[in-house]
């Protein structure tokens, strides 16, 4: 079994991490001529790229001018990402042996590395996966990575004789992936929480589940995505009858 997940737009470089274990993004160069279009963007260009607050923009223009492809200053990707999704996966709180399976069996798409395992090495950076940014031969970053991002994902699922592939990304970054060219099926997670009569995907609070399954099958060490089904945590459980083969749907009724 094979995760995938997407990074964070919150960073967090000065957290000590819990593992000196690293390892180097594979797509390094990729994401050096990802940068070198990057660092011709103004503060007001690149606002209007990314829909960025002026001091967003001004932020990572600074950070595209300081990038590196050498490791002074980086963290590791796990460790890094800091948004609802890593809040449920809470990598520090970890021992060592689950952080040992998140490395095997977890992969974060991105938009400038294409795939990191989560001790690959970042610097501070933002740029998501939908972001219109042309490059040479590519009108966006879907474009720029094609196939890469999917060889990727192939090539870990062959190293780690997976059987499926368990899709706990938002849809703007599975869409790097092309489900037709992987070697294994795609299941993919929904959690839905009751709300106003009904139950309902609610952005955060789905965020923050796929963390937590993620987290859930590194302390457990799964790797048969069949036991996924019992994921009981915070609230959340199976929902047989409104699942698929390919879209396991888990559902909370908090009462009030």
């Amino acid at each position: 079994m094979l995760i995938v997940l997407s990074p964070a737009k919150s960073l967090d470089f000065d957290t000590r991490p819990t593992t000196k274990l690293t390892t180097t993004p594979e797509h390094l160069e990729h994401a050096g001529a990802l940068i070198d279009v990057l660092r011709r963007y103004s503060p007001g260009e690149l606002a209007e790229l990314m829909d960025l607050s002026d001091p967003l923009a001004a932020l990572n223009v600074a950070r595209y001018a300081s990038w590196s492809r050498e490791p002074q200053d980086a963290r590791q990707a796990i460790m890094a990402f800091n948004g609802d999704v890593y809040a449920g996966f809470d990598a520090r709180s970890l021992k060592p042996k689950a952080l040992g399976y998140a490395q095997r069996h977890v992969r974060i798409l991105s938009g400038l590395y294409g795939v990191l395992r989560p001790f690959d090495l970042i610097h501070p950076h933002r740029l998501e996966m939908g972001s219109r940014l042309a490059t040479e031969g590519a009108k966006d970053l879907y474009g720029f990575w094609g196939d890469t991002v999917t060889d990727t994902i192939n090539g870990a699922v062959e190293a780690n004789g997976a059987g499926v592939l368990v899709n706990l990304a938002s849809e703007e970054y599975f869409k790097s992936v092309r489900p037709k060219l992987l070697r294994v099926p795609v299941i993919s997670p929904v959690f839905e929480d009751w709300k106003n009569g009904k139950y309902k995907i609610i952005s955060f609070y789905a965020k923050r589940a796929r963390g937590m399954m993620a987290r859930y099958a590194a302390e457990k060490g799964i790797v048969d995505a069949e036991k996924l089904k019992r994921f009981e945590v915070d609230g959340y459980a199976f929902s047989k009858g409104d699942s698929t083969a390919t879209s396991w749907v888990f559902r909370r009724k908090v009462a009030a």
